[in-house]
């Protein structure tokens, strides 16, 4: 299996691309440390992978945005499984859209907190078990709004071109260690976050969900959301041995939406 015996730690790991990443990472051979704020969704998912893998798996609460409550969790981490993690998911995530002119500081600051500085805080702590073992995989998921703009995305926008600039310096940091960092970006997704942004643009502008949920598919070129499965497929390739000349790259995973 590709990644037997491999320590797995992924935040938003309760739902979404973080469960579908979780998932396919257990079914080949990881044990799986599962981090998100809501206990009873990461217990969850424990529960699905110790019900059909035979790995190791532990559900943590950590609020990202939290440096003290990031570095509790992977204290957990090293004690339950006895050692540090060998790859890291930051998957955890808010989207929230205003106008610039409506967007207020709590706003602004909590993308940058979550999406940015959780990232962040959850790579150093991290890194030096990676540093120490001479191996390691970091696999930030940002989003194709880390490349390029829309309106009324500001305070999600910069802080996904945050990450990615994080992803860079992190690859261009360890290359000589055995670690890799690397950035997936994925288009629309079809997950809860997509829905509450249907249901934003519907309380928004009037249109109906289905009006609301057509407008979003044809923005890929494929005309359709991506699933969270498409997305893990990536996120185990960037942690197997097999891609380990992948570094320092964005991925795009959205039907062609953008091309660069």
């Amino acid at each position: 299996m590709k990644l037997s015996n491999r320590l797995a730690v992924i935040t938003g790991g309760g739902r979404g691309i973080g469960r579908a990443i979780a998932m396919a990472f257990a079914q080949e051979g990881a044990h799986i440390a599962i981090a998100a704020r809501t206990l009873t969704q990461v217990e969850s998912v424990a529960k699905e992978i110790a019900d059909q893998f035979p790995v190791k798996v532990l559900p943590v609460t950590c609020d990202v945005s939290d440096a003290r409550s990031v570095e509790q969790t992977f204290a957990r981490v090293s004690e339950f499984f006895e050692r540090g993690a060998d790859i890291l998911v930051n998957n955890a995530g808010i989207a929230e859209s205003a106008p610039i002119t409506k967007t207020s500081d709590d706003l602004w600051q909590r993308h940058l907190a979550i999406n940015l500085s959780g990232s962040f805080y959850c790579t150093r702590a991290a890194l030096p078990a990676m540093i120490e073992h001479g191996w390691g995989r970091i696999i930030n998921v940002a989003s194709i709004a880390g490349k390029t703009g829309a309106p009324y995305i500001a305070a999600y926008s910069a802080s996904k071109h945050g990450l990615l600039g994080l992803t860079r310096s992190t690859a261009m940091e360890v290359a000589t260690k055995g670690i890799t960092a690397n950035a997936i970006c994925p288009g629309y997704v079809d997950t809860e976050m997509t829905t509450r942004g249907v249901e934003n643009i519907t309380k928004k502008t009037g249109r109906s969900a289905e009006e609301a949920m057509a407008a979003i598919r044809k923005m890929s070129p494929q005309d359709r959301l991506v699933t969270a499965e498409e997305v893990a497929a990536l996120a185990l390739l960037l942690a197997s041995e097999e891609g380990g000349a992948i570094n320092g790259q964005a991925i795009n995973v959205d039907g062609g939406s953008v091309l660069y």
